[in-house]
């Protein structure tokens, strides 16, 4: 099993009535990106003007080639609070997940997550979510 070519980690938290002062005040960090409920925003790939329908709050990793999920993922949460009450505030009130697009260079790459930081996520509720794309046409 190869090593996967590049990937890149997004810590989302999504909620209708979500402030992303608010998010920013309770993890301690200021978000990459983010946008509340009714706000205009640019379509990055088309452009295009619209309205968010829900708000969001968005912190990216450095993307690392060749793939280093866990280095990413610490990355993210080393700059964001411990207070595992924080956390379940959070989760019960918004959808929050760690995206995490995976781009494969062969049919057959592939990659762990360390026990550590599969606690990590766990402790704060933080959902896991993968998508993977092939590096072949075949």
């Amino acid at each position: 099993m190869g090593a996967l070519e590049y990937s890149q980690v997004t810590l989302r938290i999504f909620g209708e009535d979500l402030i992303p002062d608010d998010v920013s005040n309770l993890l301690g960090a200021k978000p990459t990106k983010s946008i509340k409920k009714g706000d205009e925003e640019v379509g990055k790939t088309s452009g295009a003007m619209r309205i968010a329908k829900t708000g969001s709050w968005h912190l990216h990793a450095e993307k690392k080639e060749p793939e280093d999920l866990n280095a990413q993922i610490e990355e993210i949460l080393s700059q964001l609070t411990n207070d595992l009450a924080i956390w379940e505030k959070l989760c019960q009130s918004y959808k929050v997940d760690m995206f995490c697009g995976l781009f494969m260079g062969d049919w057959n790459d592939g990659l762990s997550l360390s026990p550590k930081i599969m606690h990590a996520l766990g402790q704060r509720k933080i959902a896991l979510s993968l998508d993977i794309y092939s590096g072949s046409d075949d």
